[in-house]
């Protein structure tokens, strides 16, 4: 068994070990060499992380091949764009998606519009949900 250092969530590093576990997945996961869709997650009151970029990620399937880069812009979009608060976005990373009460969180941070969720993560393919466990593994 890897022993994987853990991360604090919503940090640079943190994103970039999430980056990186995305494109492993999706790269592993027999894309379609013809596949373009793009995935931005953004922390509505996220703290900037560099010029121009706050708390967040993009995400880019072009032509097959996945690519991110660490940090959002403030109301940047993408096929699929995840607007959350960084609480909602710490308590989500800390439970694994079969946890009963992961279900709960999720429901109630999209009834209170602590999270909008704008097209279909579906688009990006099954290994998206592979990706949540290693995550949470390494989240502190």
């Amino acid at each position: 068994m890897t022993t994987h250092a853990k991360l604090r969530q919503g940090t640079a590093a943190w994103f970039e070990m999430v980056g990186a576990l995305m494109c492993q997945a999706a790269s592993q996961s027999g894309l379609a060499p013809d596949l373009n869709v793009s995935l931005v997650e953004l922390y509505t009151d996220g703290v900037e992380l560099s010029e121009g970029l706050v708390q967040g990620l993009r995400f880019d399937i072009r032509n097959g091949t996945p690519a991110f880069r660490v940090g959002a812009r403030r109301g940047e979009r993408a096929d699929i764009t995840i607007d959350i608060t960084a609480a909602g976005a710490r308590a989500l990373n800390l439970l694994y998606a079969d946890d009963p009460q992961y279900l709960a969180v999720l429901d109630n941070l999209l009834s209170a519009g602590e999270m909008r969720v704008e097209g279909d993560p579906l688009r990006l393919g099954d290994w998206l949900k592979a990706v949540h466990a290693p995550i949470v593994d390494r989240t502190t």
